[in-house]
């Protein structure tokens, strides 16, 4: 269906307020940086400087951090930005905003195959003003990588189903979601499985090529668990090493908990929050307070059509997004649930959403005109509300969530000579960072407090040591990173300075 005028003034403007709610202060909002940012981003430097991750693995398919293991795909996206500009707080986050200003077009192109031009501009609202996106844009987890890729590997499906030469493109991005989140791997073969099963796509070169690029990219990462469950040793392909790991979550999916894990998910999607300040904007809610009503009204959508096209033996593209929705309900149920674990089931049900906002304005008849009025008026108010509450209040309280300062903090230590004693507040990843340690300095000189565990705590390394904020070591050569309003009497008494950086205060004796 051609787009009128007025369809076009609407995408240019969800589009602009979409960017702009992503790249507005971007870098600074939230403030600092958060730990598993700032292991991505050490690992993308040191693999861009010395060709190996923190653990001495040269470009490994699923990186060694913490102990056991980090997501690799935002670390490789990482560098060629750090190339270009360097480590800064805004850079580190670049691949995550850029990824997910990819979904947004292609929200409105899934929407447009499920129900036409309308659909397409609800998926497009929905998603380009969401709190939860908007706010999973901002910040570089590598997990939240995921559902971009996915919603961006359903459009190039429905496309290539149409015309095959977007099949191979579409399992490239599948493939690649596989890096960005292993929680994913489990429903992955299901999700995909079961599309190909209704979809029924013609078995042509296209479709061919589509499952080797995704049979390319999954099979190290069968490598790796095979590694990781004691079935081989390490091993490398070309450049790529398929790392073991200190110790494997292998735990994380579980049986036995599913009745809790179900009870969880179903608390985060009716009350929109898991009570992490990070992940919930409060009050708004991850799609708004009237997005339960439409996405249930969306749901029944789905499960009717599925119904019908059964019947009628007939495609509708709407049944994919139903089959997402299911794995990632699926999914959920068989790990501890937060909002940033279950993006997987998240994307899908913003769509679900626009979809019910759609089948609201078709059931409204006559009136739907006036009723597209008002849903567009209420997402703006909505969305107008949740831009200002997050650039401000919202922002302020997240300093010590992302230990804001703690670059400023430790660039100001170590302009100083002497050990530096650093609170226990400041993961080492950013220690790391800050001081362009190599990661072959780091293996020499670490003293981890327990090894082998799931997530290493060192004691010492290079010129750090960690210290209790209440009680740090007294030693007069020392510089020392402590948290705000620790007790520093005695240090001042002593002659030390105090200055004091975002959540930080620097101590270090006058030249």
């Amino acid at each position: 269906m051609k787009l009128t005028k007025t369809d076009k003034w609407i995408i240019l403007l969800l589009l602009a307020l979409g960017v702009f709610a992503r790249v507005y202060r971007f870098g600074s909002a939230p403030p600092g940086l958060n730990q598993d940012e700032a292991f991505a981003a050490y690992d993308a430097w040191a693999l861009l400087h010395f060709g190996t991750d923190s653990s001495l693995h040269p470009w490994p398919v699923y990186l060694t951090a913490w102990g056991s293991g980090m997501n690799a795909l935002e670390s490789y996206l990482m560098i060629p930005f750090l190339a270009l500009f360097g480590v800064k707080t805004w850079v580190i986050r670049l691949p995550q905003l850029l990824l997910a200003l990819c979904a947004l077009p292609a929200a409105y192109s899934v929407g447009r195959r499920m129900a036409g031009t309308r659909s397409g501009l609800c998926a497009l609202a929905a998603l380009a003003l969401c709190p939860w996106h908007i706010m999973l844009s901002r910040w570089a987890l590598e997990s939240n990588m995921a559902p971009n890729l996915l919603l961006i590997g359903l459009a190039l499906f429905c496309k290539g189903l149409e015309d095959g030469r977007f099949l191979p493109l579409s399992a490239l991005a599948y493939g690649l979601a596989l890096y960005a989140y292993s929680a994913i791997w489990p429903v992955m073969p299901l999700l995909l499985g079961l599309m190909l099963l209704y979809a029924r796509p013609r078995l042509d070169r296209w479709l061919l090529t589509a499952g080797l690029v995704l049979a390319a990219l999954a099979l190290p990462l069968v490598g790796f668990l095979a590694v990781n469950y004691g079935l081989i040793g390490e091993f490398s392909v070309g450049p790529f090493s398929v790392p073991k790991l200190v110790e494997m979550r292998a735990g994380e999916i579980s049986l036995s908990n599913i009745p809790e894990n179900l009870h969880n998910m179903g608390r985060i999607l009716l009350f929109q929050s898991d009570g992490l300040k990070w992940n919930s904007p409060g009050r708004f809610g991850l799609f708004y307070p009237f997005a339960l009503p439409l996405g249930l009204l969306g749901l029944g959508a789905l499960v009717r059509r599925l119904v019908v096209s059964r019947r009628e033996k007939r495609f509708d593209a709407a049944v994919l997004l139903l089959i997402w929705l299911v794995c990632g309900a699926l999914l959920s149920s068989l790990i501890s649930v937060n909002v940033n674990r279950m993006n997987f089931l998240l994307m899908p049900a913003a769509l679900t959403v626009a979809l019910g906002a759609e089948t609201l304005l078709r059931l409204l008849g006559r009136f739907s005109r006036a009723g597209a009025v008002i849903l567009l008026g209420a997402l703006l108010l909505f969305f107008g509300l949740f831009a200002r509450y997050y650039f401000t209040d919202y922002t302020d309280s997240l300093h010590g969530e992302f230990t804001d300062g703690w670059d400023q903090a430790l660039d100001a230590a170590l302009a100083h000579e002497g050990t530096v004693y650093v609170t226990q507040a400041l993961h080492y990843p950013k220690l790391l960072l800050a001081a362009e340690l190599s990661p072959r300095e780091f293996n020499d000189t670490v003293e981890y407090e327990r090894y082998p565990a799931q997530y290493l705590s060192p004691l010492r390394f290079g010129r750090f040591v960690y210290c209790e904020d209440e009680s740090p070591p007294f030693d007069p050569a020392g510089v020392y990173v402590l948290w705000n309003d620790s007790p520093t009497e005695r240090f001042e008494q002593a002659g030390f300075l105090v200055e004091r950086f975002g959540c930080f205060e620097v101590l270090y004796r006058a030249s």
